[in-house]
């Protein structure tokens, strides 16, 4: 069905609720084809995951059925599709043990823990539709096999979520459950949360956007489908978690791209438009307060942002990839149904029709109503957007999936100094473990890049007229692959590694302008210090050129309307840039500009200005001194081309 888009409610992407109900429609009916014989999985075509082609095909069954679940309990049982009737018989082969296309008990199988999760949800959202016209044999087997999990392991992650879900549902169905694993969970939960809504997925500095599709959504989800006694969770707790959510709504909004784009950045980004997840959740609770045709907005520009970029197959179904197929985003436990854990964004459908959430006008992102400037403390990132471009970027002194300390390679969508919503890391190919973009490394006698993994972050402060800065230090490390690289949860530890010494990064970020500064902190054996700047993709060659007076060389590449630059302020002598193909999801081609140093001189402070935008920055380069300290470090002054100069310290090695 062809829906006419309605300008008028909707300005920016033109989609009400009933565009939602009809996308959500194509998204669960294009996988139908693909049931098995008895219903129990949908086997959608593609390589298997490293679970297995069976858990494959539970993932394609359980993940869609929360977007139809969503479907069905917001039309208030409405289901001309017959979704439930299919699910239902589904359910049914699953959970008999003698049926051929029984499933693996979750004590069997560990993924089918994270698929009953789904399955739960699913199922309390339709219960009056679905589960309470099931036969007393089939809820039976259900509850059976959903008590597979009692007494099992759960990681100290987002899964722990995974089990407060199916023991409530035990819990309302007669089945065994457990207070004390509930507490502990809930206990590990809060262990996880860090300052202004931000959550760490698991012990250390693992941000990213399971921060925002489990670890704000799952609670609330939790507390809103289930009879949740005080005694469990309460009142305080619950106040809580919509304060921390509101909070982290703002970032959301924040990082969200004009286009539509969120952040490309972490793993399990073939989920796509999971991302809608919080910001519906938001609209649900009225945590933050946040303005429902803003709320709208996003996550409907979210989703036609895929949508419109070829994110579906021509067979409708949901490829693997970021925009279109990119089997090389594959990790270990992606199969073909992951994917639609994409089916979170539907949530928004729980909402009536007559909520202001579906009725309110649509109201602009913050970067399309003004410039975006600011610190999200938590991951250490300095967020810069500019209305004219659209763009959102961040610079990164905070994060790197991993704690302080460690002596890991670096994962190019965790550890690289910056991020934003219209490039994305080489996830391929030479560039993918050997350091370029967005990353400031020392090059050992055979060209080998550095890695950072493991830094200490310094400070990140917004400063006054919208400067952002920030530092970060550590002992870098060289780790020549032994040839067993292999992408997963963005990480590449495999391999021999070298010591380094300590390097010492800084930026000054100011409309959307980076100032880069770098120090080396001891004696090295390295050759050169390289700049990398941002990597745009296309899918015809990127334009490229490098130039410049000796003092001030340059290297710039530009891909249809964007542009990524490195603009020697003191110090960088070298100039070039990669171009590689098949390493990037967002086009066949990728370009890479960088600047390095002739020599090594431990002391010396380096800068550059680093830039992505749409169209040139002609802007003056802003002058940069360092000042040597009589106590060690230096004062750094950065003299913008109008404003306020800003200042800071440098400090030098060991600064914590």
């Amino acid at each position: 069905m062809n829906l006419e888009l309605d300008f008028a409610r909707s300005p920016y992407t033109g989609w009400t609720r009933a565009h939602w109900e009809a996308f959500v429609e194509r998204m669960v009916g294009a996988v139908e084809p693909y049931r098995s014989p008895s219903g129990a999985r949908i086997d959608l075509p593609g390589p298997a995951s490293g679970n297995g082609s069976v858990s494959d095909g539970i993932e394609g069954f359980a993940r869609p059925f929360l977007a139809a679940a969503s479907l069905v309990a917001g039309r208030n049982g409405k289901d001309p599709g017959n979704l439930m009737e299919r699910y239902a018989r589904g359910l049914d082969a699953a959970m008999d043990p003698a049926s051929p296309e029984a499933w693996p008990r979750p004590e069997e199988l560990l993924q089918t823990k994270v698929e009953a999760a789904s399955l739960v949800l699913g199922l309390q959202m339709t219960r009056p539709w679905l589960w309470d016209r099931l036969d007393d044999r089939v809820r039976e087997n259900t509850v059976n096999w959903l008590s597979g999990i009692m007494g099992t392991w759960y990681p100290p992650s987002n899964w722990v979520w995974f089990r407060i879900i199916v023991e409530s549902f035990l819990r309302e169905n007669g089945g065994p459950w457990s207070a004390t694993d509930i507490e502990e969970d809930l206990a590990i939960h809060a262990w996880m949360r860090r300052r202004n809504g931000w959550l760490s997925d698991g012990p250390g500095r693992h941000y990213d956007h399971y921060v925002g599709w489990m670890l704000h959504t799952y609670p609330l989800l939790w507390t809103h489908l289930f009879e949740v006694p005080d005694s469990l969770c309460s009142t305080s707790l619950r106040e809580q978690w919509n304060i921390d959510l509101g909070r982290y709504t703002d970032d959301v909004l924040r990082l969200t791209g004009a286009d539509g784009s969120p952040l490309v950045h972490g793993r399990s980004l073939v989920y796509r438009f999971a991302t809608a997840a919080p910001l519906w959740m938001a609209a649900l609770t009225g945590a933050g307060n946040h303005d429902p045709g803003l709320l709208r907005r996003a996550a409907s520009g979210i989703v036609t942002h895929f949508e419109n970029r070829g994110a579906f197959e021509g067979n409708g179904v949901l490829s693997l990839g970021w925009h279109g197929a990119w089997p090389a985003m594959r990790q270990t436990y992606s199969g073909p149904g992951s994917p639609y854990w994409a089916s979170k964004a539907a949530l928004g459908l729980l909402l009536p029709q007559d909520h202001a959430v579906w009725t309110s006008v649509e109201q602009p992102l913050p970067v399309e109503a003004r410039n975006v400037s600011c610190v999200i403390e938590a991951p250490g990132w300095l967020v810069s957007g500019r209305k004219k471009d659209g763009l959102v970027t961040v610079v990164n002194h905070g994060s790197d999936h991993s704690e302080p300390g460690a002596e890991i390679a670096d994962a190019p969508v965790y550890a690289r100094y910056g991020y934003s919503t219209a490039t994305v890391p080489p996830l391929a190919g030479p560039a993918a473990h050997n350091p370029l973009d967005n990353a400031v490394v020392l090059l050992d006698r055979d060209g080998l890049a550095s890695h950072r993994t493991g830094f200490d972050t310094l400070f990140t402060r917004e400063l006054e007229d919208g400067v952002l800065v920030g530092a970060s230090q550590g002992r870098v490390r060289w780790i020549e692959s032994d040839g067993d690289a292999a992408a997963n949860f963005g990480t590449y530890q495999s391999g021999i590694m070298t010591p380094g010494p300590v390097v010492t990064v800084a930026s000054a970020v100011r409309d959307g302008v980076e100032v880069r500064l770098a120090r080396v902190d001891g004696p090295t054996d390295a050759v050169a210090l390289r700049f990398g700047g941002w990597p745009v993709a296309s899918s015809e060659p990127p334009l490229t050129g490098t130039g410049g007076e000796d003092l001030h060389p340059f290297a710039e590449a530009s891909s249809q309307d964007l542009v990524s630059a490195v603009r020697n302020v003191a110090g960088l002598t070298e100039a070039g840039i990669l171009v590689e193909k098949d390493a990037s999801p967002l086009g066949e081609f990728v370009a890479i500009p960088w600047l390095a140093t002739g020599t090594v001189t431990p002391g010396q402070v380096v800068v550059a200005t680093v830039t992505l935008s749409r169209g040139k920055v002609d802007e003056p380069a802003p002058r940069v001194t360092a000042e040597p300290l009589t106590e060690g470090g230096h004062r750094i002054t950065v003299a913008w081309h109008q404003g306020k100069p800003t200042e800071f310290t440098l400090p030098t090695w060991p600064a914590l």
